[in-house]
């Protein structure tokens, strides 16, 4: 079925799937517009509303599917609605045989859906549009009241998925994860027949629970050894909000001669590895800007190479790229993101940048507040872009993955040696020595900023670089 044949479209989900931000996205998109949940038992379309089209509740009740015919009258655009499990049955059944209903599948992990869905009722919120103002709380894993859940979601998706294999029908299934994809929700808007990409001005849905789930728990342990009797285990799942990004090929480093890759993971500090490939190489040429086509050939004209990439501990890439651009007053690109802080999450910083009168106790609060703030940013839970700067090394080293995997992931604090051993395996005898030198300037040395407070609020900010990487507290000895 062809996209100009939809009469209108239905969000098939259920609670604390992301349907809002879902919802969201798709009324920004020109030549859409959605109603919300339109057959709620509790109210019509929207909280508090009971009336829409012209027809009261207790009418929609008695002949809901006069409420999509009205819905489709009204013109303006191709409409739809959200519908979930446990909203009008007879609904559920009209539109998932109806073949002019464009079907949007959208699915969660059911164990995140529990949990916020448990949470959002102790705290009284179901939507957010900003970090700062997030209600958290957490709350106690019930095995049997989750088996139901569980069992209330499968038997919904079952029926879906019959539906559409019996009446031969297709569906846009979409991924929670994927509401963070630009080209995944571009796609879902030319299955649509959008006019055109979608004004991400107008969504402004934020993650409302970020950390992972055992963070949210009050019963961590109880949950755990319930889910395994559910062959169900996976309360440790740690999620990423984080936008995808491209492999940034173009930040690629070659050798002209040497067969050495350098895919750098970027950041705010120096990177002193493409100087130290311009001295290693005989021909003192190091390319970069290439693209996918120019790297392919270099690859082919250089069969015993090798690639590399480099990491750093998170809190010092964090604080250099507070120390780069946020402590300053002039950097311009950052200017609307440092307002921001000020304003929005109570990061005081100076007016004018780091004078003689900015004192090491301001700096250490002012970073503890940038940190706090990069654990909502990272965690989707701002309207701030993700910067190159301070996103996570285990969303770029993904991306540079879908390209090619790195040969070797060297650390800052054992580069030295390993770029000698790289060196060596390619037959480059006598390389340079690699003098390091990746951090920014800083107002203050990280060994006197860093606290206690600190060092937990980067691991929670960076949980998954944590985690995957295995890093744990900074030490001066962790710098190159």
């Amino acid at each position: 079925m062809t996209a100009a044949r939809f009469a209108y479209f239905v969000v098939l989900a259920g609670m604390r799937t992301g349907s809002n931000l879902l919802e969201e996205y798709l009324s920004a998109m020109p030549g859409l517009v959605s109603y919300g949940e339109l057959f709620n038992p509790h109210f019509f379309g929207k909280p508090k509303v009971d009336e829409m089209f012209g027809i009261a509740m207790a009418e929609r009740d008695r002949d809901p599917i006069r409420v999509i015919e009205a819905m489709r009258m009204k013109g303006g655009g191709l409409p739809g609605f959200r519908l979930f499990y446990d909203h009008d049955p007879r609904v559920i059944d009209h539109v998932l045989r109806d073949e002019g209903a464009a079907k949007i599948v959208l699915t969660r992990r059911p164990l995140d859906s529990y949990v916020s869905l448990k949470i959002a009722r102790k705290t009284g919120q179901w939507w957010l549009g900003d970090l700062s103002s997030a209600r958290s709380a957490k709350v106690a894993f019930d095995a049997g009241e989750y088996a139901d859940f569980v069992n209330t979601l499968s038997a919904y998706q079952d029926r879906i998925r019959h539906t559409l294999q019996t009446t031969g029908q297709t569906a846009f299934h979409l991924d929670y994860a994927e509401l963070s994809d630009p080209d995944v929700v571009s796609g879902l808007g030319r299955y649509l027949g959008a006019r055109a990409e979608p004004d991400t001005e107008q969504v402004r849905a934020k993650v409302q629970n970020p950390r992972p789930v055992e963070d949210r728990l009050s019963n961590p342990s109880e949950a755990d050894a319930a889910l395994r009797s559910l062959a169900a285990h996976d309360v440790g799942y740690i999620p990423s909000h984080e936008p995808e990004r491209g492999p940034g090929l173009r930040m690629f480093h070659v050798c002209e001669t040497t067969p050495l890759i350098y895919m750098p993971i970027r950041g705010a500090g120096a990177d002193p590895v493409p100087d130290w490939l311009r001295q290693l190489d005989p021909a003192q040429g190091v390319l970069s800007g290439l693209t996918q086509k120019d790297m392919r050939k270099w690859m082919r004209q250089h069969p015993s190479h090798r690639s590399f990439t480099v990491l750093r501990h998170p809190l010092a890439r964090a604080y250099d790229a507070f120390c780069r651009f946020i402590l300053p007053a002039d950097e311009e690109g950052y200017a609307d993101i440092r307002a921001a802080l000020v304003a929005r999450y109570g990061v005081d910083l100076p007016d004018n940048g780091s004078g003689p009168d900015w004192t090491l106790a301001r700096h250490r609060q002012a970073f503890l507040g940038f940190l706090n703030f990069l654990e909502g940013n990272l965690g989707g839970q701002t309207s701030l872009r993700v910067d190159h700067s301070w996103a996570s090394q285990e969303a770029f080293l993904s991306a540079i993955a879908r390209f090619a995997v790195p040969d070797r992931v060297m650390r800052e604090e054992t580069a030295a040696r390993e770029l000698a051993e790289l060196a060596d395996l390619v037959g480059c005898t006598g390389s340079p020595v690699f003098g390091g030198g990746f951090a920014a300037q800083h107002p203050f040395p990280l060994s006197d900023v860093q606290t206690d407070d600190i060092a937990k609020a980067c691991a929670a900010a960076y949980r998954r670089d944590y985690v995957f990487f295995g890093f744990e507290r900074w030490s001066e000895g962790q710098a190159a």
